[in-house]
């Protein structure tokens, strides 16, 4: 199992307030899958992929990469961690404004002080898959919405992490323009990557391997979607969600 998330509970204690984010919380991440996450707001899914990024630690339980444990990590050596270990897609890009799209993909190298010539050889293997080559002198500013998310994802796999975590990554596109980023995603998945996504998309969550249900901080339910095409697995996640609500009535 690449990723393995043991047990984990998450609790936040604000002014004497304690807010139970995760309970128990338990599954595996195969190499090579795409796996995604799909829950109300507040259902703890960000918590989680919070927690999975080494942004937050559990108040109980683990959660290994590669058999490591995240928790035990020194504090000075997280932020190699996440440089090396994990890639990261974000909603709203984060991609900086001052930099080039080039510079903006080399920057996880340039932290983590590769040479010259691997740096033009992974941005020319990575570019070239993405699409983008004719991009990589423009700015952020100049390019559109589903470019840029491009550009963020060269960033994310230029280190050639063990594990690509992703949030709402289709959250500020366009129906057409998020089409085109998910078959990105696929493509990426595809050539071997390994992808954890946080998604409210219906659309998003039916080109992974298998969907996750968080609500009140527990996974309810998960489904695999074996060889059914997208849009049967689709209606599948949408049924799924459904029972979940329906459920959380009942109770």
């Amino acid at each position: 199992m690449l990723l393995d998330v043991k047990h984990v509970k998450k609790v936040y204690r604000t002014r004497g307030t304690k807010t139970l984010a995760l309970r128990d919380v338990d599954f595996g991440v195969k190499e090579s899958e795409f796996v995604a996450i799909m829950g109300e707001s507040g259902s703890g899914k960000s918590t989680l992929l919070n927690i999975t990024a080494t942004f937050d630690e559990p108040t109980e339980g683990k959660i290994e990469l590669n058999g490591q444990d995240l928790s035990k990590i020194p504090s000075d050596d997280i932020a190699k961690f996440r440089r090396e270990e994990l890639g990261f897609v974000f909603q709203d890009f984060n991609v900086l404004d001052t930099f080039n799209n080039k510079d903006n993909i080399l920057l996880p190298l340039v932290l983590s002080d590769v040479s010259q010539d691997k740096m033009a050889e992974r941005i020319k293997t990575v570019s070239a898959f993405l699409g983008i080559e004719h991009l990589l002198e423009k700015y952020p500013y100049e390019i559109s919405g589903g470019q840029r998310q491009r550009v963020a994802i060269a960033r994310a796999l230029i280190n050639e992490p063990k594990l690509l975590l992703a949030d709402e990554p289709t959250g500020n596109l366009d129906s057409t323009t998020s089409a085109q980023i998910l078959d990105v995603l696929r493509n990426v998945n595809e050539a071997g990557n390994t992808i954890m996504m946080v998604t409210h998309s219906l659309k998003a969550a039916s080109e992974a391997d298998r969907v996750l249900f968080i609500k009140d901080g527990k996974i309810f339910h998960e489904i695999y979607r074996g060889g059914a095409k997208s849009q049967v697995f689709q209606e599948r996640i949408a049924d799924s969600l459904s029972v979940l609500n329906d459920r959380g009535e009942s109770e």
